[in-house]
């Protein structure tokens, strides 16, 4: 890559990861899920929003004007969707049973599942979509045409480095946490998923 190339993906990869690292659903979901069914399960969690990151990347970088629209029109169905699905989630995490011992998940369906809750999830949160297509709208402009591959491409990979981070961080302390202490954490979890879910509804009812 050229120095300006490297400059694009570098900042791109920032862009990526400075998006990822803030806790908030995703990142709650992730730790649970690698303390409760082990990292790589974790992991998948993290890559589904990494994925669900490059997507809107991949719409603010080549400026496709119509989606731009259709996402920002369909912001009411997307938030309610959102919501109930972190509502559902929410649920099942304050139900789930508890073992003696956490055990990890093998399965690659129970993997893509991990991976592809949390891409709808991501997709569905309007915040992400507002703050991809405003920071690569401004990046694209007076970039040469195979710039946008390469801040996809940084946003992929700067949002699943932090999500590696996360789980592997998470994996080698989850031998720490009992049953009890496992169980407090999915309370937490739940409850702080079901507050973001009624946070994004009670941002609709005030507009």
């Amino acid at each position: 890559m050229t120095g300006s190339s490297s400059a694009v993906f570098v900042q791109s990869l920032l862009i990526g990861l400075s998006i990822a690292a803030p806790v908030g659903p995703i990142g709650l979901l992730t730790i649970q899920r690698t303390l409760h069914r082990g990292t790589a399960a974790g992991l998948a969690t993290g890559l589904g929003a990494a994925a669900a990151d490059a997507v809107y990347g991949a719409v603010g970088a080549f400026g496709v004007t119509a989606l731009v629209n259709a996402l920002t029109a369909a912001r009411v169905p997307l938030v309610l969707g959102g919501g109930a699905f972190l509502l559902w989630m929410a649920f099942s995490i304050w139900r789930a049973p508890m073992a003696e011992r956490a055990a990890d998940v093998r399965g690659g369906a129970d993997l893509l599942r991990c991976f592809a809750g949390t891409f709808v999830l991501t997709l569905s949160n309007p915040a992400t979509i507002l703050s991809f297509i405003a920071v690569f709208g401004a990046l694209a402009g007076g970039m040469a045409v195979g710039s946008p591959w390469l801040m996809i491409a940084g946003v992929l990979l700067g949002s699943a480095l932090w999500w590696l981070l996360l789980s592997s961080a998470v994996g080698l302390a989850r031998e720490r946490f009992d049953r009890r202490w496992r169980r407090r954490i999915n309370q937490v979890s739940a409850a702080v998923l079901a507050g973001f879910a009624l946070w994004q509804f009670a941002g609709l009812v005030g507009r």
